[in-house]
């Protein structure tokens, strides 16, 4: 494993955990109006909190494609997971919340399931798959199922919409992962000619955009300690998927690599819930909503 891989793919994480803390607590304070609405986004914007959160979280994503242009993404994206560390580190410092049984348990799995998946997959670059029916097949079925997740978000957004929405956004942002993987490709080898001419970048867009919305809407409406756990789970299992499945990385695929591999993503998971629901973790949401004009204020 490439430490520069290793170095940048864990400055993104740490940029992508501090931002999101720092986004939920301007958008908690959004009116629900703009829920699942661009209207959310004009208006954060207006709030320098929030974009100094966008700002390390766009910092964490060109790190991220930084990382993805020199690694495989089945590499990247399970480092790219423990953004949620710094999360909790960020919001500990402000809660002065200790970690306890539950933060160093969720602490160790996490870190844990993420050595055992490297080290038993030990992904490698390949051939990436010509067949653009198996691209639009994989990308459609995320897409798909992210649409599928946000309409019952929608009709739910006060009870389990923040989880559906979230874990929309984070299969969005899989693909996205993988759609920057190819787009740089492309410009490797066809210049900006052949990048513009191409639908790849204009995917990673149309995914970044929408995924941003998703994310606001359920900072907007629920805790981070809901939230972010699906959004942390979601982007590296599709973009495993994504890598495996058309970008050409290669794990072993042996029957004790395999075994360690799925238990590697069972303990990240497993880590992620653990550190999501931590006490530390900011716990307010549209219930203590002050008046939209503190949102300008801030």
């Amino acid at each position: 494993m490439s430490v520069l891989v290793l170095l940048l793919a864990v400055s993104a994480a740490c940029c992508l955990g501090f931002g999101f803390v720092l986004q939920q607590d301007a958008a908690q304070r959004a009116p629900l109006s703009d829920f699942l609405s661009f209207r959310l986004l004009l208006d954060l914007m207006r709030v320098p909190r929030w974009l100094g959160g966008l700002g390390l979280m766009i910092a964490g994503m060109v790190l991220g494609a930084i990382a993805l242009g020199k690694g495989e993404i089945s590499l990247v994206e399970p480092l790219l997971a423990t953004n949620l560390l710094f999360a909790l580190a960020l919001s500990r410092y402000r809660t002065r919340q200790p970690l306890g049984r539950q933060g160093w348990a969720g602490l160790l799995l996490l870190a844990g399931g993420v050595s055992a998946f490297i080290l038993a997959g030990e992904p490698r670059g390949g051939s990436a798959v010509a067949d653009p029916l198996r691209h639009w097949l994989i990308v459609g079925a995320m897409v798909g199922v992210a649409l599928l997740l946000t309409a019952y978000g929608k009709r739910s957004r006060l009870s389990w919409g923040p989880v559906l929405l979230a874990t929309a956004a984070g299969l969005l942002y899989g693909v996205q992962d993988a759609l920057t993987r190819v787009s740089g490709t492309l410009f490797g080898a066809d210049g900006l000619t052949g990048l513009l001419t191409s639908w790849q970048p204009y995917g990673v867009l149309a995914c970044g955009v929408t995924g941003l919305v998703l994310v606001q809407s359920a900072f907007e409406t629920a805790p981070l300690r809901m939230s972010l756990p699906a959004l942390t789970a979601a982007e590296p299992l599709a973009g495993i998927l994504c890598g495996v499945g058309f970008l050409g990385d290669r794990l072993r695929t042996d029957t004790g690599a395999l075994a360690w591999e799925a238990a590697g993503l069972a303990a990240v998971v497993a880590g992620i819930v653990l550190l999501g629901m931590h006490p530390a973790m900011p716990c307010g949401g549209a219930e203590s909503e002050p008046p939209a004009r503190d949102l300008q204020r801030r």
